[in-house]
């Protein structure tokens, strides 16, 4: 079982508190772990093993008709005033479940613990229900400086190029050759294509759906727009609207295969409507559906980039700055960053190209270049260029 510190600590940061815990993330990512350890803790601490009520509900042993028989399962469990602490794993399998996780939620004793493979339960009828009421914790795959950990290595190059090549879903670290990866990966998309996607949507041409999503792993990190991937489409000979993409592609989001990036105009201080980005929430999967070739490692590390400062908490956004471009700006409550990512910066026309868009904003907030360079950490104005594998590794 491979430890995942840092989401441990903000359920332990989380227990007993009033609110219910909504654990979410893209299928095998490491949800279902991150509770046996939780669980381990829990009983470390104390509590009893019959005040710990854990259900996968895709599991053949949890199988419920509808949310009361959920609901009854659970509440016939819970037999004293003392805190009892429910699990339930890929909760979105109930009909109507979000009743039975209410109903739960208000007894006084019981702390309670939800997972979903899909965004779609945080926007529909549990968000409706229990607007105020949870705090949504979303688990991500292997960071790079998980990866190193594991390996018990200092990160370099060469264990970078394995992170990005043989995946960072967990489990992926058991496998023993890329074709196994492979193998893994694609009976991950499928599951969700099928199971998260077509049968939730009642989608029957599977074939689109696929064929959308092989669009967006070959554009990783560009701009593209619904009308492009529709005239893409149509060019290969199938027949799709405007419409009908927007809603794939939405499901592709809200299953966490990718993640929509909004921009934002920094000058004029506002979010723009168009022209957003996608980024993988694993990078390999490409390779699975794509093969190996044509790989970009700059849109590639461009997209190691951004997961990382997803985990890190910060809202992201990609910069526009007139007619230039800034990958990544970050909002939290301490304030904004601004980053850009290019995987070698020795030619002095893309280091100039690359510090031009951090210099054109005019305001006092950090500004950074993260590049693969090995070299010593330098400032130019004001602008931080350092390493990124240092900066993956919190060296920073």
């Amino acid at each position: 079982m491979i430890e995942r510190p840092e989401y441990l600590e903000t359920l332990k940061n989380w227990k007993d508190k009033d609110l219910i815990k909504v654990v979410t993330g893209i299928r095998r990512c490491g949800k279902s772990t991150l509770f046996e350890l939780f669980i381990n803790y829990l009983k470390e601490s104390g509590v009893k093993d019959d005040h710990i009520i854990s259900l996968n509900l895709e599991s053949l042993d949890y199988q419920f008709a509808d949310y009361l028989e959920l609901y009854n399962y659970i509440n016939d469990r819970i037999k004293d005033s003392d805190m009892y602490y429910v699990f339930i794993d890929e909760v979105q399998v109930v009909h109507n479940f979000e009743k039975a996780v209410d109903g739960l939620y208000i007894k006084k004793n019981v702390d309670e613990y939800i997972t979903g493979s899909n965004a779609y339960l945080l926007s529909g009828e549990l968000a409706t229900f229990l607007s105020g009421r949870f705090i949504e914790i979303c688990v991500y795959p292997l960071s790079f400086k998980e990866f190193a950990n594991y390996y018990k290595q200092d990160g370099d190059e060469k264990l970078y190029l394995r992170y990005i090549n043989n995946s960072s879903m967990p489990y992926a670290l058991m496998l023993s050759n890329q074709d196994e990866v492979d193998q893994y990966l694609d009976s991950i998309y499928n599951t969700i294509i099928v199971k998260d996607i077509a049968f939730r949507k009642k989608i029957s041409d599977i074939g689109v759906l696929k064929m959308i999503s092989e669009f967006m792993f070959s554009n990783v990190g560009s701009i593209v727009s619904v009308k492009k991937i529709a005239d893409t489409l149509r060019t290969g000979g199938r027949s799709i609207s405007v419409h009908t993409v927007d809603d794939y592609l939405t499901s592709l989001v809200e299953s966490f295969v990718f993640s929509k990036v909004q921009r934002y105009d920094i000058k004029g201080k506002q979010y723009l409507q168009s022209g957003e980005k996608y980024y993988a929430t694993d990078v390999t999967m490409r390779y699975a559906l794509l093969g190996r070739k044509n790989i970009d490692l700059g849109h590639v590390l461009e997209n190691i980039v951004y997961l990382e400062l997803k985990r890190r908490g910060y809202k992201v956004y990609v910069g526009k700055m007139g007619d230039k471009e800034v990958d990544f700006i970050t909002m939290d409550s301490r304030g904004t960053k601004y980053f850009q990512v290019a995987y070698s910066v020795r030619d002095e026309k893309t280091l100039e190209r690359e510090l031009t868009a951090l210099e054109s904003i005019n305001d006092h907030y950090p500004k950074y270049l993260l590049t693969m360079d090995v070299d010593p950490e330098v400032d130019y104005n004001g602008i931080i260029k350092m390493n990124v594998l240092d900066w993956l590794l919190d060296k920073s």
